[in-house]
């Protein structure tokens, strides 16, 4: 009935391809999306078809003979909109709609033929449809004024970020221009609610949850870490035994670790006489590595490969079949764990196989933690965006940089209507604005507001059209050919060597004026220390892992080396057990003035706990891994006071505001936030860095077990 609705060259289309049937969120989403007006959400697993299920009744519905951009699709990642634009291209291939890529790297030459003739489809990212508010606000109207529909592609990537309000805010002040629908695309969504809000009309906004899904096969490994912090041989060869016949992506939690593991497994290959097929994908290898690193994948039906990377193939770019995912060690939320593991299997009647590998005890229980969560269904909620003054003062700038001038009036309404900004109020927005004339951000002139002089350089930079931080790079550079780049903070020289893109290099010269680094191969090298990377664990990971450390069970995923290191763990808490759940928390005095506290918190409840002690004057170290508060006080003293240290929010505050004072500080939490009056800077923090209510009542009301 579905394909029976769609048009004759789309049905055309999918014969050509001998699709022997439609799949589920295709069957969903074609009669509603063809009957509505409505906004929806399709939320499926990985390779589930999504991005036809949004576009095959999209180009059904429309007339695209009418001129004038129609239909927008916004992405997360340049490389999914290159991956996209040959599908979606394919798609329009028999309807003579133009699809054109909009991006810092696309061609120019179609961008400006899109700009002088807007007709068809346009995929686009936030920044670059920032810089088009910026620098061609004249041409803002007859671009976009036909928009019918936006397409927001890996829509979970968005919800509860900064990025994310950037675009609920863009998407706002296009509607100005033209009443179009959204359809966003996940298949790992924590809190349909906010996916709904996002749309800025929730109530006329319909989830469609396919909630079919592929068995995920796992194995758990562990291998203990030696002390120079470099991968144990032992499981470098064990991983290599296991993926050197198969195609695999190995996602380490860092930059550094997967040119570590790509050296290493290349480096087992050739001594073992093994394929050539090794490779490192992240964000700072050249885009035309990753590019052909993608195409070899793609396009590969027969060689076995393997692609060491971070989140940059973690999100639905098209690499083809792989056989098998490893995570090594714990990945830092459930979501992402759930994306990586869809990677695998992406043939309809294949499984989903997925090997965790744990270097120390805590990443053992936390890998468990995840896999255990997965597979009851839970995923992380985004995190909390309301009141979000940072990307208000930034938005605010941009449009009075799109204005070239605006009263102020005018300015406070059109943020007050603003989607992303609804939970602020009037009398809120009218102080920042006021703030920011008062600090030259904003000039009045002739009764109206224009960009400041002290801003007119910040407004105008590339750094402006991004909500997230990025750091002065070097290029990396072999004969001519772009390698890769690294950030200024590392800081290497000449006849130093290291990994990149795989391959080891030595540096033979470093132009700082030029920000170039020359590299020639070298035998080996050390791994760069990207610096900058991280995640934020959720408390219901961490409560998980308290159960399992109380729990006697051995969960059959485990190797017998998981096994064993798991039992040692729970050795080492046998006097904690599973009645003293869900308030213990174990307590274990180090001597007169010194106590370990394992508090099992989320990583924004660790830090605030951190800030609390600090602010009453408790010294304290966080080791985030164990979820370890190392406090120097007696054992008396801290249970004696933690109840008033935890009532006591005057003495946060003032901690607070002396933060918010040290501007670099501020800026590491929030790009924008220290644009904004110090209270606003200090809401931000208490809201989106800190958990100070979880922190509040832990360090109020758990039962300290002591051994």
């Amino acid at each position: 009935m579905a394909l029976e609705l769609l048009s004759p060259p789309i049905r055309k289309y999918i014969w050509s391809r001998g699709w022997e049937a439609l799949r589920p969120i295709q069957l969903a989403a074609i009669p509603r999306i063809l009957q509505s007006s409505d906004h929806f959400v399709l939320a499926s697993r990985t390779a589930s078809g999504k991005t036809e299920a949004a576009f095959l009744p999209i180009l059904s519905k429309l007339d695209f003979s009418r001129p004038g951009l129609l239909v927008l699709y916004v992405s997360p990642l340049i490389a999914l909109i290159n991956d996209q634009f040959v599908r979606i291209e394919a798609l329009c291939q028999h309807l003579d709609i133009p699809v054109t890529p909009w991006h810092g790297e696309a061609n120019t030459a179609a961008k400006n033929h899109l700009l002088a003739n807007p007709r068809g489809i346009a995929l686009i990212t936030p920044e670059s449809l920032e810089a088009m508010f910026v620098h061609n606000p004249q041409r803002l109207a007859r671009l976009f004024g036909s928009l019918q529909y936006v397409v927001v592609d890996e829509i979970h990537a968005f919800l509860g970020t900064n990025r994310g309000l950037q675009l609920q805010s863009l998407l706002s002040r296009l509607r100005q221009l033209a009443p179009f629908s959204i359809v966003g695309l996940s298949a790992t969504i924590g809190d349909y609610q906010q996916a709904k809000a996002f749309t800025g009309d929730p109530d006329r906004t319909r989830v469609l949850l396919d909630k079919s899904g592929r068995e995920i096969v796992a194995s758990l490994h562990y291998f203990d870490n030696d002390l120079s912090g470099d991968l144990p041989p032992a499981l470098l060869r064990h991983l290599y035994l296991h993926t050197h016949n198969r195609q695999v992506l190995i996602f380490p939690n860092s930059r550094a670790r997967t040119e570590e593991v790509a050296a290493g497994l290349t480096a087992l290959s050739k001594a073992s006489g093994g394929h050539p097929n090794y490779f490192a994908h992240h964000a700072s290898v050249s885009k035309h590595e990753r590019t052909t690193i993608e195409q070899f994948a793609k396009e590969n039906n027969r060689q076995p490969f393997c692609i060491a990377c971070t989140s940059t193939l973690e999100l639905g770019i098209d690499i083809g079949s792989v056989d098998k995912v490893v995570q090594l060690d714990a990945a830092y939320s459930v979501a992402s764990l759930l994306q990586r593991a869809g990677r695998s299997g992406r043939r309809q009647e294949e499984l989903s196989s997925l090997a965790l590998y744990a270097t120390n005890p805590w990443s053992l229980l936390q890998s468990l933690a995840c896999w255990q969560l997965l597979t009851e269904g839970f995923v992380e909620p985004p995190a909390d965006c309301t009141r979000a003054y940072d990307m208000l003062i930034h938005q605010a700038l941009s449009i009075v940089a799109q204005q070239g001038g605006i009263k102020n009036d005018t300015l406070c309404q059109a943020l007050a209507r603003n989607s992303a900004f609804q939970d602020i109020p009037l009398p809120t927005i009218e102080h920042i604005l006021r703030h920011a004339v008062g600090q030259g951000l904003l000039e009045q002139l002739g009764g109206e507001l224009i960009i400041g002089p002290e801003t007119e350089r910040l407004v105008h930079s590339r750094q402006f059209y991004a909500a997230f931080q990025s750091a002065e790079q070097f290029s990396v550079l072999h004969e001519g050919r772009l390698i890769g780049q690294l950030p200024d903070s590392v800081a290497l020289l000449p006849g130093e060597h290291i990994l990149l893109a795989a391959k080891a290099w030595l540096v033979v010269a470093k132009d700082y004026h030029r920000r170039r680094i020359e590299v020639v191969p070298a035998a080996a090298g050390q791994k760069p220390l990207f610096g900058g990377e991280g995640g934020e664990v959720h408390p219901h990971i961490r409560h998980r892992m308290l159960g399992l450390l109380a729990n006697s069970q051995l969960p059959a995923l485990l190797d017998p080396p998981a096994q064993a290191a798991l039992l040692r763990l729970r050795a080492d808490f046998c006097f904690f057990d599973a009645k003293m759940l869900p308030q213990g928390r174990p307590l274990q005095p180090l001597g007169e003035e010194l106590l370990a506290w394992y508090t099992f918190g989320g990583s924004r409840t660790n830090r605030a706990l951190c800030f609390l002690l600090r602010a009453q004057g408790v010294g304290c170290s966080l080791d985030e891994a164990a979820s370890l508060i190392t406090l120097r006080i007696g054992l008396d003293d801290f249970l004696a006071n933690r109840q008033r240290w935890a009532a006591d929010e005057a003495a946060v505050d003032r901690q607070l505001l002396a933060f918010v004072e040290k501007k670099e500080a501020s800026r590491s939490f929030s790009k924008w936030a220290w644009l904004l009056p110090a209270t606003y800077q200090c809401d931000l923090l208490k809201r989106r860095y800190f958990d100070f209510e979880e922190a509040r009542q832990l360090l109020a009301t758990f039962v300290p077990v002591i051994p």
